[in-house]
């Protein structure tokens, strides 16, 4: 696939990264000659230097001939524009655009289309980030909560405790302690390294356990590997962004939430568009203000402001005043594995979230879903099966039978209304939403081979 990337960012490069090596032919540009080199110094890459709405950068990009086009510069406005260039002149047929201004997307029925604007997805980052935080939120303890076929089914990464009721135990012992919920171990990672699960698998203390079940059975599951903790109610967020204000407005009618925004102005105006929400003006990293707020009774506090050291700094303060849980939003890259644990439970990249919601456009065959993990490393997708057993590799296949390239695993089946946890028995059938976990992206190729319907399969 000849794809085109407009903006060289951290969000261009990471998705750079991810695509390069699978046999698709990437070409990046940005007005920065500096960051164009770096990238084509890393990958075998092109790279053209220029404004990337223009018609003849683009065209130097490769245009006339590219498959998609994805605008992810600093500017919505250059990435609309972008489109619009590439559906007018080059009729490119997929175009993406990162919107970030909730001014567009409030509108985005009526402006995202051909006769408009002429963008085939968006992503909106901030939305993304909203509500993957109210995931962890709304289940006390998860690492990470990813939902698959609308909700029905999750995929959740726990870190295993002592105390845990099966820390010790192989997990063939987890249908004894659940007999009435279905669940699979999707992966485990035992000091940063992936480990294979069977069933003869010890869990052992600290193991990172990513687990497969119906949505609705998260918490029992949950409960056999760590002390089951207790329902957030009283919430802060520090910073009053788009994000803040959004999970703000997603939490207050269920939680007690306050939310301290450092500019005067804004904090006007959140006041104004907040309904149940105490909003103060002042520095997140203020002890007095942290103090006064009874930051010790504080079951959460969120830093989400546009600043990496300013949401370490009062996330840490935060913790040792006495807060439960911190967590913290981080656009380097680097920082996330440096400061998770301790004083700061949870590391959220933006940039992995808006990296998954790219991914579900760009993968071959009908994917639905993509969640980019362990730093890009690792893939859990989710793919439509099509087609019979003349013309499918998998349909009318029992899992054993099935020619998954290795460290991927099958961890369920989503089939109309109903929840089918994965056993090697288990045929899949036309339709079928199947959810997988890749210990190594690299293999994503072989995935999406396995899921295109061919003329006829021999």
């Amino acid at each position: 696939m000849k794809i085109i990337i407009l903006g060289a960012g951290q969000v261009g490069a990471t998705l750079a990264e991810n695509l390069v090596g699978e046999q698709n032919e990437i070409t990046v540009v940005d007005i920065d000659g500096n960051r164009l080199r770096e990238l084509q110094d890393k990958y075998d890459l092109q790279g053209v230097m220029g404004h990337s709405a223009h018609p003849d950068v683009l065209r130097r990009a490769g245009a006339e001939d590219a498959d998609m086009i994805i605008a992810v510069t600093s500017s919505d406005e250059v990435n609309m524009v972008a489109c619009q260039v590439a559906y007018s002149i080059f009729k490119t047929p997929t175009k993406i655009a990162r919107i970030r201004s909730e001014q567009y997307l409030k509108y985005r029925e009526k402006l995202f289309q051909n006769d408009d604007l002429p963008i085939d997805h968006y992503i909106a980052p901030e939305a993304l980030v909203t509500k993957y935080i109210r995931r962890l939120i709304d289940y006390p303890g998860a690492l990470q909560v990813l939902q698959f076929a609308d909700g029905m089914l999750s995929l959740v990464a726990v870190k295993a405790y002592y105390g845990g009721l099966l820390v010790g135990y192989a997990l063939s012992a987890l249908k004894e302690h659940i007999p009435n919920v279905e669940t699979r171990v999707a992966a485990i990672y035992r000091q940063g390294k992936a480990i294979k699960p069977l069933g003869t698998t010890v869990i052992e203390a600290d193991d990172e356990v990513f687990f497969i079940a119906a949505t609705k059975h998260i918490r029992a599951v949950m409960n056999e590997l760590q002390k089951l903790e207790r329902s957030y109610k009283k919430i802060m967020i520090a910073g009053g962004g788009n994000i803040g204000a959004g999970l703000a407005r997603s939490l207050e009618k269920n939680h007690t939430v306050k939310l301290i925004e450092r500019s005067k102005e804004r904090a006007e105006q959140l006041s104004e568009m907040l309904d149940n929400t105490v909003v103060f003006c002042g520095d997140a990293s203020d002890q007095e203000l942290l103090s006064e707020e009874h930051i010790e009774q504080v079951d959460v506090f969120i830093a989400v402001t546009n600043d990496d050291e300013a949401n370490i700094m009062s996330a840490m303060l935060a913790k040792r005043m006495g807060a439960q849980k911190t967590m913290v939003l981080i656009q380097r890259g680097a920082y996330v594995d440096l400061v998770q644990g301790g004083e700061i439970d949870i590391a959220i990249s933006p940039q992995q979230a808006t990296i998954s919601a790219l991914l579900t456009h760009v993968r071959r065959g009908d994917i639905v879903n993509v969640y980019s993990l362990r730093k890009g490393a690792a893939e859990a997708i989710e793919a439509v099966a099509h087609g019979d057993e003349n013309t499918s590799k998998v349909v009318g296949r029992a899992i054993a039978d099935i020619k998954l390239p290795a460290g991927t695993t099958i961890g369920a089946i989503v089939r109309n209304d109903d929840v089918l946890i994965a056993h090697d028995d288990t045929i899949i059938m036309s339709g079928d939403h199947v959810i997988m976990f890749l210990i190594d992206k690299k293999h994503i190729t072989v995935v999406e081979k396995l899921f295109q319907v061919s003329a006829i399969f021999l």
